[in-house]
C-alpha cells in the first residue's frame, strides 16, 4: 500500500472520476500513482496533459530504444511500479520482454542491439548522482538517433527518474500491468 493512500472514485471530483474511468478503460485499471496524485487537484491535471502530451510527441526513437532506456532507469532506481507498468508498455508495442531479465547485463547480452546498449548506458549515465554524461555519448547518440532523438531520450531519461524517484517516495508498489491480468485497482485492497 503506498504511503499516501489513493482517492477513491467516491472521494473524487467529477473530472477526476472521468479522468479514472478514461485510464481504466485505456489501461484495464487506474494507475495508482494517478490515483495518488489526485490528492492534488492541480498537478493530477497537470501531470495527465503533461503524460499524454509527452507521449504524443514522442516519435523520434524507435520504440525499443525509448523504453529500454525508460526500463533501466525504472529498474536502477528500484521503482516496482514502473518496472511492472514497463515491462506491459514494451508488451503492448510488440516487444520481447523476456530480454529484460537480461537488463543487468545488457552490456554483453546478445539480445540488445548497438543502438539499444548506447541508450542504456545513457540512462545509466544520466541516472547516477551526480550525472556522468561525457561529451563522446552524446556525439555518439547524435549520430545514431539525431538531434530530435538526442533531446527525446534525454526527456524521456529525465521524466522517468522524475517518475521513479517520486513512486518510490510515495511507497507505490507494483500493480500487475506487467502480467497482463486484471489489475487491482489502489482503492481494492
Amino acid at each position: 500500500m503506498s504511503r499516501i493512500p489513493s482517492v477513491a472514485p467516491q472521494d473524487a471530483s467529477f473530472l477526476v472520476r472521468m479522468a479514472y474511468r478514461a485510464a481504466a478503460r485505456r489501461l484495464g485499471a487506474v494507475p495508482e500513482p494517478f490515483a495518488v496524485t489526485a490528492h492534488h487537484s492541480r498537478l493530477f491535471f497537470v501531470s495527465l496533459t503533461h503524460e499524454l502530451a509527452v507521449e504524443k510527441a514522442s516519435t523520434s526513437l524507435p520504440a525499443s530504444v525509448r523504453e529500454l532506456a525508460v526500463y533501466r532507469v525504472a529498474w536502477v532506481l528500484g521503482c516496482q511500479w514502473c518496472v511492472d507498468f514497463g515491462t506491459m508498455l514494451q508488451r503492448l508495442d510488440g516487444l520481447d520482454v523476456d530480454r529484460l531479465r537480461e537488463i543487468g547485463s545488457y552490456e554483453t547480452s546478445p539480445r540488445y542491439s548497438e543502438d539499444e546498449r548506447a541508450a542504456i548506458a545513457y540512462a545509466d549515465a544520466m541516472t547516477a548522482t551526480p550525472v556522468e554524461v561525457t561529451d563522446a555519448q552524446v556525439v555518439d547518440l547524435e549520430r545514431r538517433f539525431g538531434r530530435a532523438g538526442v533531446v527525446e531520450l534525454s526527456y524521456q531519461i529525465g521524466l522517468e527518474n522524475m517518475r521513479a524517484r517520486v513512486n518510490s517516495a510515495l511507497g507505490v508498489a507494483e500493480q500487475g500491468f506487467s502480467s497482463g491480468e486484471s489489475c487491482r485497482v489502489p482503492w481494492e485492497r
